[in-house]
């Protein structure tokens, strides 16, 4: 009687470990089915990201939202673009693998110190990884395919394609997604012809678009501003990367 009942549990643990391993295999085969074709990203644009879709909405209770959105190829971005997201997202962009050390032990130091949680250290890289076919949540499973297809990004494009990506797809304002579509909103002018306090401005937007953006008036906002210029006036070297 006890053999039995000391068998019973065993052997449900076994099956319900076998369920399990199961489940992994499907999600595994899934992820593989399913994996993004990076390297085609090195002379094919994307016709839409997981963050577009996201606010686009399924439509199911109406209409989709609409989108701004119009590629334009780099040549056709501003450099004070280029080097005020370059300072404010990614100053190391151009000499780093995908990943910023010195960036993320900041980040924990700066955390450790405020006893909070840690800011975020995403690279340009991972950022784009993240807009074209993740999400925003924080689950570690994300976080590991977040990992590889920024290995797979740095791997197949050259750097100057990943910005131009990124400049592309970034969003910078309620439906508003790429340097195009926000200078034509905010300013009323193509991305090429953008100014150092407009390329500011757009930058400073970035972690927090909805809210900041060309047109806010808060201190918080201003001051990032303000911020950014005296950082572009100083990271002269940018122009040569760029």
């Amino acid at each position: 009687m006890n053999d039995l009942s000391y068998g019973a549990p065993r052997g449900r643990r076994k099956q319900i470990f076998l369920w399990l391993l199961g489940l992994f295999g499907v999600y595994l085969v899934w992820e593989v089915v399913t994996w993004p074709d990076v390297a085609v990203l090195t002379h094919a644009h994307p016709t839409t990201t997981a963050f577009i879709e996201k606010y686009r909405g399924w439509g199911i209770l109406g209409p989709k939202k609409k989108v701004e959105w119009t590629w334009v190829p780099y040549s056709r971005i501003s450099p004070n673009l280029k080097r005020a997201v370059l300072v404010n997202e990614d100053m190391r962009f151009f000499s780093h693998s995908g990943f910023d050390e010195a960036e993320i032990k900041a980040s924990l130091q700066d955390a450790w110190d405020r006893k909070s949680l840690p800011r975020g250290a995403s690279t340009i890289t991972q950022q784009v990884a993240k807009n074209l076919w993740l999400s925003g949540s924080y689950n570690p499973l994300r976080k590991v395919k977040e990992a590889i297809l920024t290995k797979q990004l740095e791997a197949d494009l050259s750097k100057r394609r990943i910005l131009e990506i990124y400049l592309n797809v970034a969003e910078f304002g309620e439906g508003i997604y790429g340097a195009e579509a926000a200078a034509r909103h905010y300013y009323h002018r193509s991305a090429a012809g953008l100014t150092e306090r407009q390329a500011a401005e757009l930058s400073v937007s970035l972690p927090r678009p909805r809210s900041w953006h060309p047109g806010v008036r808060t201190r918080g906002y201003q001051r990032e501003v303000r911020y950014t210029l005296r950082r572009m006036a100083v990271a002269r070297w940018l122009w040569g990367e760029i």
